[in-house]
């Protein structure tokens, strides 16, 4: 049952401030991260490429325990919840600063990321449980554009803390940044409950846990260790079977950790399962591009971040028109076309190399900027397009957990698929580094430009119950 708020308005008015700071903080921490790589690989003694374990963990554990955080807020509250989120995540992330070693590291970003795992879907659910269809986009819209000041200010800020500052300080950064999203949700965070305690599927987190996570580490070790065909297939085949597993336990039993039979209803099928495939191919993107900015061109770590503020600033200005371009063209016409334009923008970033000025580089991230923030728009608020309330919490995990999963693939992806070309080439060769980025961005816009197809699905009218407000027309 639903905790209505003494004042509806009022919750709606300052609701989406309170989801917007955290993800403003989870944001700004990833993308700062990113910026820091090379630095916080040299002071710890690795290598660039080997830190994707500090990324990876994170999102990895954030994957797989965002599907807990639905049946959480349903038992718990969404309000007590969220607030435990955010005290858990500020606390490893000093726990992340204080880190000697690379395993430690890796280590204290696995709490944080399970404190993500909580703020985000239910935040999500928050804001789709209060806002009804017709208003939903215009406030998904205004939540983001918030948090997109996060990747705008966090490749910047990240840069100039490790040129004059230490890496571990780009860590203490979230330490304010909480503390004001515990004073937002504090005050103005709904406490939504579930009208039934349906009871935690232990069976069905373990199944979909072990599978989503050995198929992550599989595709880490690839880039660091060598296995053989055996090995890698049997590993392989062992991650497939608990997922295969758990999607048969979630048929068989009443209230499964994930309902997948959500995915009945076509408009949510498309925009999780061709949303996860599409972002296969952008999720390496942060984590390449300051490599190819400070290995491959040999620029500093500040000027690599002024380099990844274009694409947030287009990202936040195509918030204010995607509405608008959602109604006149619709869904499906806006997602095959808009993923073809993404496909071609990051096989783009294979003309950037020694020597490219910034006022060439600068176009192309502003491209890239304007056509993920209208892809993202476009596919998680057409996923509750035809899903009815009851629904909207686990639509809501579903998606986020989806969506986590494909960033995690997408970057242990993007990261193999670079050491691949990259072969035993030392990483410290800036013309070979350069030569292996190229590649793999032609590979993953290729595979974006695969994912187009997915979209094909759609019908003309689809998603109209949240562009336009018009009446709802479930279609299975």
């Amino acid at each position: 049952m639903q905790s209505d708020p003494a004042d509806r308005s009022a919750t709606k008015r300052d609701l989406p401030w309170v989801v917007a700071t955290a993800l403003f903080m989870e944001q700004l921490d990833s993308t700062i991260v990113n910026t820091g790589i090379p630095a916080i690989s040299a002071s710890l003694g690795v290598t660039p490429l080997s830190l994707k374990a500090v990324v990876t963990s994170y999102i990895l554990s954030l994957a797989v325990c965002i599907p807990v955080s639905g049946w959480l807020a349903e038992r718990f509250g969404s309000r007590r919840v969220f607030l435990g989120a955010v005290g858990l995540f500020i606390v490893s992330s000093v726990l992340c600063g204080l880190a000697v070693n690379a395993h430690m590291l890796v280590a204290a970003r696995v709490p944080q990321g399970v404190a993500a795992a909580m703020m985000m879907p239910v935040g999500r659910m928050a804001i789709v449980r209060t806002f009804p269809k017709a208003e939903l986009l215009r406030a998904m819209n205004f939540v983001i554009i918030p948090a997109l000041l996060g990747p705008l200010l966090g490749p910047t800020v990240g840069g100039l803390i490790v040129h004059w500052l230490s890496w571990r300080d780009i860590f203490f950064v979230n330490v304010p940044v909480g503390l004001a999203a515990l004073w937002f949700g504090h005050r103005h965070m709904p406490d939504y409950r579930g009208s039934t305690q349906r009871p935690l599927d232990v069976p069905g987190l373990l199944l979909f846990g072990s599978g989503a996570g050995l198929l992550s580490w599989l595709l880490e070790i690839f880039g660091e260790h060598h296995l053989d065909t055996l090995e890698a297939s049997a590993m392989l085949l062992a991650s497939i079977g608990l997922l295969a597993a758990y999607a048969l336990h979630a048929a068989r039993v009443p209230f499964p950790l994930l309902d997948l039979r959500l995915l009945r209803t076509r408009t949510f099928r498309v925009s999780v399962l061709g949303g996860f495939v599409t972002r296969l191919g952008v999720g390496g993107m942060p984590f390449l591009l300051p490599l190819l900015y400070q290995l491959g061109l040999g620029l500093p770590a500040w000027q690599s971040g002024l380099l990844m503020m274009p694409s947030a600033f287009a990202a936040m200005g195509m918030k204010f028109i995607s509405s608008a371009m959602l109604r006149r063209f619709g869904y499906r016409q806006v997602l095959v076309v808009n993923t073809v334009l993404v496909a071609c923008t990051i096989a783009s970033f294979t003309l950037i190399g020694p020597g490219t000025p910034w006022f060439a580089i600068v176009p192309i991230g502003l491209l890239m900027g304007l056509f993920n923030s209208l892809q993202f728009s476009s596919m998680n608020s057409m996923a509750y397009a035809d899903i009815d309330e009851p629904d909207a919490a686990m639509a809501s995990t579903i998606a986020s957990t989806l969506q986590q999963m494909s960033f995690s693939f997408g970057l242990a992806c993007g990261s193999l698929v670079t050491g691949f070309y990259l072969a035993d080439v030392a990483q410290s060769n800036a013309p070979a580094v350069t030569s292996a980025l190229h590649h793999a961005f032609l590979t993953l816009g290729g595979l974006t430009l695969v994912s187009s197809a997915a979209f094909w699905g759609l019908r003309a009218n689809d998603g109209e119950s949240v562009s336009k407000g018009a009446p709802q027309v479930r279609a299975a």
